[in-house]
C-alpha cells in the first residue's frame, strides 16, 4: 500500500478511537477498583481525562504535530505505567501478568494501536509534504557574477 494514499481523516478517526478506548478502560478501572488506591487512582483518572480530551481534539480537524505528540505521550505514559507496575512498582503499587482481565490486554492493544496509527499518520504527512515540494535544482554559477572584480 502506498503510504501517500492513506486518507488522513481515517487515520484521525481511528487514532481518536484507540485513544478514547484506552481512556475508557482507565476510567472504568478507576471507577470499579482503582479510585481507592493512593496516587494510582488519581493517575488513572488523569490518564482517562487526557485520553478523552486529546481524542476530542483529534476529531476537530487535522491537528498540528504538537497535538499528535501529546497523544503519543499519553499512550507511552500508559504503557510505561503498565510496565513499571509489573516490574519495579509504581508508588508501591504492583500487579502481576495481564491482570485485571480483560482490561490489561485491551489497554495494551489500545495504546499500542494508538502509537502505530500515530506513526503511520506522521509518515503519511511527511511523505505528502515532501511530494508537494518542487525538486531542488543545483545552482549553476553565472560567469558574469563569478568573475574577479578587476577582470
Amino acid at each position: 500500500m502506498n503510504i501517500r494514499r492513506l486518507p488522513i481523516p481515517a487515520l484521525r478517526w481511528t487514532t481518536a478511537a484507540t485513544l478514547a478506548a484506552g481512556g475508557y478502560i482507565h476510567a472504568q478501572l478507576y471507577v470499579d477498583e482503582y479510585r481507592f488506591i493512593h496516587i494510582i487512582g488519581p493517575l488513572f483518572l488523569l490518564q482517562a481525562s487526557a485520553s478523552f480530551a486529546l481524542a476530542a481534539l483529534l476529531l476537530l480537524g487535522t491537528p498540528p504535530l504538537l497535538l499528535r505528540a501529546a497523544a503519543a505521550g499519553v499512550a507511552l505514559g500508559a504503557l510505561g505505567g503498565f510496565t513499571a507496575s509489573r516490574t519495579v512498582g509504581v508508588f508501591g503499587f504492583t500487579e502481576r501478568g495481564l491482570q485485571p482481565a480483560p482490561q490489561a490486554i485491551l489497554s495494551l492493544l489500545a495504546e499500542t494501536g494508538t502509537l502505530l496509527l500515530l506513526a503511520v499518520w506522521q509518515m503519511t504527512v511527511a511523505t505528502r509534504h515532501r511530494a508537494a515540494r518542487p525538486p531542488v535544482r543545483p545552482a549553476i554559477p553565472n560567469r558574469a557574477t563569478t568573475r574577479a572584480p578587476f577582470d
